[in-house]
């Protein structure tokens, strides 16, 4: 059989289309239709794209990509086995970078977590950019808490059960995050990341560069409320006690999607914990 050639005539037709509005998907079905291979059509179509991203970010001028945490999902797997337990993959998205796992933790272990911060709750800061400290702020109404990294057993498992799934070392993270949202408790959309032409990030980015991922941990089931909101993308995962949602920024811009948010407890309360990954050794 007689090898496919990618000309540059369909590289233009790809881009129209995309200009066009057309889902990938769409398009990859109609490049089969036309007898494309599908394994050729695929990796076309993935080539152009990347390839206009790459340039219309150039000529954007936004900050380069860097490398991310992430699982390894070749092959589309239902479940990945790790070194002490086995994870279900419930939900994968692109762009922006998103996965759901599920039974991440085990009940007993959201359990302790939980119990383990309540000494040390208290009401949760916000970072403010122009001197890189906290404060309290009416965006977020939730209390919480921080363990430092490998301070009990309990979050050195974790710690290092994240490290294994998300192949991120263990020192680039910080340390875990305890949430308590009461009902009517919330957490109004925002980013992760540090925003570097602030004036007080400078510091925050010394301690191990810029964060690169977010590992958000359910330890509880609230009855109604407290879903995790994407607003770009119009995705909302709901807190489901032991399943923990995953999300990556490859730069700090709005082009990442990754704006999202705790939406408001409406019936009883929500417990989380929070893990972010940074470029670099976080000190």
């Amino acid at each position: 059989m007689k090898a496919q050639v990618v000309t540059p005539e369909l590289r233009q037709w790809i881009l129209e289309q995309a200009k066009a509005g057309c889902r990938p998907e769409d398009v990859l079905a109609s490049m089969q239709a036309s007898g494309w291979d599908g394994a050729v059509a695929e990796q076309a179509l993935e080539d152009t794209l990347s390839q206009f991203l790459a340039e219309r970010a150039q000529q954007a001028a936004l900050p380069p990509p860097v490398p991310v945490p992430g699982p390894l999902l070749d092959g589309a797997p239902t479940q990945l086995v790790l070194a002490d337990r086995t994870v279900q993959v419930l939900l994968t998205m692109h762009n922006p970078r998103v996965v759901l796992f599920g039974g991440f933790l085990s009940d007993d272990e959201c359990e302790a977590l939980i119990e383990d911060s309540r000494p040390r709750m208290t009401r949760s800061e916000t970072v403010v950019n122009a001197t890189g400290g906290s404060e309290v702020h009416g965006s977020r109404t939730s209390h919480g808490m921080f363990f430092a990294r490998g301070e009990t057993p309990l979050c050195t498992r974790i710690e290092q059960r994240i490290a294994e799934l998300l192949r991120w070392p263990v020192i680039n993270g910080e340390g875990l995050q305890v949430l308590h949202y009461a009902p009517g408790a919330e957490y109004r959309p925002h980013y992760d990341y540090f925003d570097p032409l602030q004036p007080g990030m400078a510091s925050v980015l010394q301690r191990g560069g810029q964060r690169v991922g977010t590992l958000l941990m359910y330890l509880n089931t609230p009855p109604r409320g407290g879903a995790t909101v994407f607003p770009d993308v119009a995705l909302e995962v709901a807190p489901i006690k032991g399943h923990a949602l995953f999300f990556s920024y490859d730069r700090a811009h709005a082009m990442t999607k990754t704006l999202h948010g705790g939406a408001p407890v409406v019936e009883g309360d929500k417990w989380v914990a929070t893990k972010w990954l940074r470029e670099g050794e976080f000190r």
